[in-house]
């Protein structure tokens, strides 16, 4: 099954995001990778790696980020780990994350969740 991380500068809104996405998908592999280790804002290269790490299978990781140096830390850690099938999806993280991870659950791959990423941010709300 597709794995996730959410890359956030805050751990709470990364790990707020992760038990809401489990509310919706309990068995999909997620994990949250928010702010830096001492427990302020920021992002950290390793707690992004070690997320990845986590919920890793061949199916692949997608990574979910809220913005600026998130990115460019999921992109420093995905060139480290080159061979292995990991994406960056650029959606809202909430919006992005429930729909990820109820689609892995109901056996969609990697590439087809992808697609229903892409549609995620043009949903409105109102």
């Amino acid at each position: 099954m597709v794995g996730f991380v959410v890359v956030s500068h805050s751990a709470k809104l990364a790990e707020g995001v992760v038990d809401l996405a489990r509310m919706m998908a309990r068995e999909t592999p997620i994990a949250a990778a928010g702010g830096l280790e001492d427990g302020s804002f920021g992002t950290s290269f390793e707690k992004i790696s070690n997320a990845v790490d986590a919920v890793y299978s061949d199916d692949g990781v997608i990574i979910l980020m809220d913005m600026g140096s998130a990115v460019m830390t999921a992109e420093m850690v995905i060139e480290t780990m080159e061979g292995r099938k990991i994406v960056m999806a650029d959606c809202p993280i909430v919006e992005g994350a429930v729909t990820g991870t109820v689609s892995a659950e109901s056996g969609s791959s990697l590439e087809e969740i992808m697609e229903d990423l892409e549609q995620v941010g043009a949903q409105k709300k109102l």
